[in-house]
């Protein structure tokens, strides 16, 4: 298959919501306004092949995604070695926070935080980001409620954690991309539920800042 032929490829629903992630983000960073925000995501949801979302994106930054949300054809995370470790950070105590809500607005949890045995996160008209990869659990299992009603919500989980999604959408949808994975030994199960109306719920699996950065660096003396 030659490059040529990837505009032409038909998109999947997967495709679909990781694109729909990467404009949920930028109206929570403010980059786009309620408006752009919603043609573009009805374009995404239009689209039918990769040259159709390619444009949707094409002025925003994704961190961390290489390639583009749109192109990524071959994305996975494997148990075991560098994607599948778990690094034995607390399971137990209290949660430092068991909800946050977004209306015309945006929040993020991220950094060193405690998930609660039960989350809960409402978007509605805006977006939010749950970030699990500097977080300690208060359990070994715990459940992120999201509701998004045309609007959108990403969780990120780091390796290693594994990832149960059961949210139910309606002229949306739940990215169920992340499972699959077992858990890592001593890693802490993530169930993921909720609903999305005219929205999206995103989960995604990224490794921690630090280790990110220490392995770019590494493939950087490498050359």
């Amino acid at each position: 298959m030659t490059d040529d032929a990837v505009p032409d490829l038909r998109a999947s629903d997967a495709d679909r919501e990781r694109v729909a992630e990467v404009l949920r983000d930028a109206l929570a960073e403010g980059r786009l306004d309620m408006t752009e925000f919603e043609e573009r995501l009805d374009a995404t949801y239009r689209a039918r092949t990769y040259g159709e979302l390619t444009p949707v994106t094409r002025d925003l930054p994704a961190a961390d995604v290489a390639p583009p949300p749109a192109l990524s054809l071959h994305k996975s995370a494997a148990p075991g070695g560098e994607d599948g470790e778990w690094d034995g950070r607390v399971v137990g105590g209290e949660g430092s926070s068991t909800w946050a809500v977004a209306v015309m607005s945006g929040f993020q949890r991220r950094g060193r935080w405690t998930v609660p045995r039960r989350f809960t996160a409402f978007a509605f008209w805006g977006g939010g980001e749950i970030d699990l990869r500097e977080a300690d659990f208060a359990a070994g299992e715990v459940v992120i409620n999201c509701v998004a009603v045309m609007g959108g919500l990403h969780v990120v989980v780091p390796p290693g954690v594994e990832v149960v999604v059961r949210g139910i959408g309606v002229m949306g949808g739940f990215d169920h991309s992340a499972q699959g994975v077992p858990a890592a030994p001593g890693a802490p199960r993530v169930v993921i539920t909720g609903f999305a109306f005219w929205g999206g719920v995103g989960v995604e699996r990224k490794r921690r800042r630090e280790r990110s950065r220490n392995r770019d660096r590494r493939r950087h003396l490498g050359h």
